[in-house]
């Protein structure tokens, strides 16, 4: 492994030094491939489109990052900012300085990128449902299209994972073979959504039993490896000793902190989308037309711009994964019920209106 990472701080080294000028556009990818946007902003658009495609992507999501919690806890891959700092490989103790900006300093394992492999989960799923739909059409015009389509989005997916994952250990936050593990799952995890249809119709009893099996599961993994004296919790000390400004350093960026705020998500859709307020407004009369659909879009990106303008207390580790978990719920609440609902309720006078 020694040589592994050692080869990956030359590539980060010559990142930070030849590819300076690409800075903010780096920073900027590092945020696209951010988990948290699947749920504020890839999720609000796709589910008023396609309500399949949102409720898969909302499940890739959550038991994607569950399976990177549970390889980073399996595989204990370091981070290159500490490694660094650490490793004997280097002699004389001369080791490679490299340069830490506000997002590095993230405070789970390394192994996979949850960046990585969030992004190529969520985006495979959305590649392979537009492709989809033109697969259906069977004239030959069609056909081409479908083929041109095809090379054009996979075009797409690539690069914004390449850029992803680029971004990621340009900023020293991961060496090179842990994005790419983190691509490679999440694609496998977003393929395996691709034939499962029983979500689809998941009574909320449903949701609470995955719920509780995931959160059981990975709690009972941390407390049987502490018996054992095996701190899973290992590299959060490692985080805060050797980044560079402990202002960096986020409660968000642990390992139960993305657990917590998943298993938020799952239920506030389970919760929504079995409400009277779903099958009243997107499942009425309304749900079908194009306007009501856009509006829902609009006022939900809106509002879930406000929800994240409100920031959790963090002086108490638990409140913080209370209100972590309340405000995850939340997000699906207000995309798959609140707001359709409250369309629904101002598109009704509208329509006594008219004679």
């Amino acid at each position: 492994m020694d040589l592994l990472h050692s080869n990956g701080v030359l590539i980060i080294q010559h990142l930070q030094k030849d590819y300076r000028s690409y800075q903010s556009f780096l920073n900027f990818m590092s945020h696209v491939g951010d988990p948290r946007n699947i749920f504020s902003v890839y999720f609000p658009l796709w589910f008023q489109l396609n309500r399949v495609v949102g409720t898969k992507m909302i499940w890739v999501a959550v038991i994607g990052d569950w399976f990177n919690l549970i390889f980073k806890w399996i595989l204990f891959g370091h981070r290159p900012y500490w490694w660094v700092q650490e490793t004997l490989i280097y002699p004389n103790q001369t080791g490679p300085c490299l340069e830490q900006f506000p997002i590095t300093c993230e405070t789970g394992p390394g192994s996979p990128s949850g960046h990585a492999m969030g992004s190529s989960g969520v985006w495979y799923v959305m590649v392979s449902a537009a492709l989809s739909q033109s697969m259906r059409q069977k004239e030959k015009s069609a056909i081409t299209l479908h083929r041109l389509s095809w090379s054009f989005l996979w075009s797409v997916f690539w690069i914004i994972q390449i850029s992803v994952c680029v971004s990621r250990v340009f900023i020293a936050t991961h060496f090179p073979h842990q994005v790419i593990l983190g691509v490679i799952a999440g694609i496998i995890v977003a393929e395996a959504f691709e034939h499962t249809s029983t979500i689809h119709t998941a009574r909320l009893r449903t949701y609470i039993k995955t719920i509780m099996v995931l959160f059981i599961s990975a709690l009972g993994f941390y407390l049987t490896l502490k018996l054992i004296d095996i701190d899973l919790l290992w590299s959060v000390p490692k985080a805060k000793k050797w980044c560079a400004n402990p202002e960096w350093i986020n409660i968000d960026t642990t390992p139960f902190a993305g657990l917590v705020r998943n298993l938020g998500a799952l239920f506030g859709l389970g919760l929504s989308i079995n409400s009277e307020m779903f099958i009243m407004s997107c499942k009425g009369k309304h749900g079908s037309k194009a306007s009501f659909r856009i509006s829902c879009i609009a006022a939900s990106l809106v509002t879930l711009q406000l929800y994240e303008s409100i920031k959790i207390p963090t002086h108490t580790e638990y409140l913080f994964y209370l209100f972590s978990f309340c405000k995850s719920a939340a997000i699906p609440l207000t995309v798959v019920a609140l707001v359709p609902y409250c369309m629904h309720l101002l598109m009704k006078p509208t329509e006594k209106k008219l004679p």
